[in-house]
């Protein structure tokens, strides 16, 4: 089991659970974001998607947030690759920490370009910041898309580099992610 917080040799629970939770969660509006534009107007989903899709979204950016956070305040392990992994790998990072985020804010200007509070979950509402504007749904819900394709490329390219650095390079990368860090940093696997 892993340790609640980060050290130098692996990640703690917490990183571990909130990138597992965060993947899983982007992965599945993703899907229910395409799925949703193909809905017709009396598909019985038309009209209960789009506020579920909205309301997960809020919470996966707050996450996010909660995420960027704890990586703030919590020390990261040694990086094991050389300086050009770590160079690549931290620019990535940083899209994949703010893209959710833009994603968020493009989907909360679609929500609310009528003028209308974004619902989350019915349990409160975040109200509209701006006034109403039509057509400003259509270019906030293209940049929502290009932004979310954006995103899933990139944690492809994320993933499959992890899973380099385990077939490849077998180093302890991919299984820092998963609570089974290498006792030292420059370990093989």
């Amino acid at each position: 089991m892993a340790q609640l917080y980060n050290n130098q040799h692996s990640y703690g629970l917490v990183a571990i659970l909130l990138h597992w939770l965060i993947a899983v969660a982007l992965i599945a509006l993703f899907a229910s974001g395409l799925w949703m534009i193909t809905l017709d107007y009396y598909h019985p989903w038309y009209h209960r998607t789009p506020a579920l899709h909205a309301s997960v979204g809020i919470v996966v950016a707050l996450l996010v947030l909660l995420r960027m956070l704890w990586s703030l305040f919590s020390k990261n392990p040694q990086q094991i690759a050389g300086r050009v992994f770590t160079l690549m790998a931290q620019a990535v990072h940083v899209f994949l920490h703010f893209l959710p985020l833009l994603i968020a804010v493009s989907g909360y200007l679609m929500v609310t370009a009528d003028g209308q509070g974004a619902a989350v979950f019915s349990l409160f509402e975040l109200p509209p910041l701006l006034e109403a504007a039509g057509e400003r749904a259509d270019s906030a819900g293209r940049f929502h898309l290009w932004c979310a394709w954006s995103l899933m490329l990139l944690s492809l390219a994320h993933a499959a580099a992890a899973v380099y650095h385990h077939v490849v390079l077998h180093d302890a990368v991919l299984m820092r992610m998963f609570g089974c860090g290498c006792s030292t940093p420059g370990e093989r696997v």
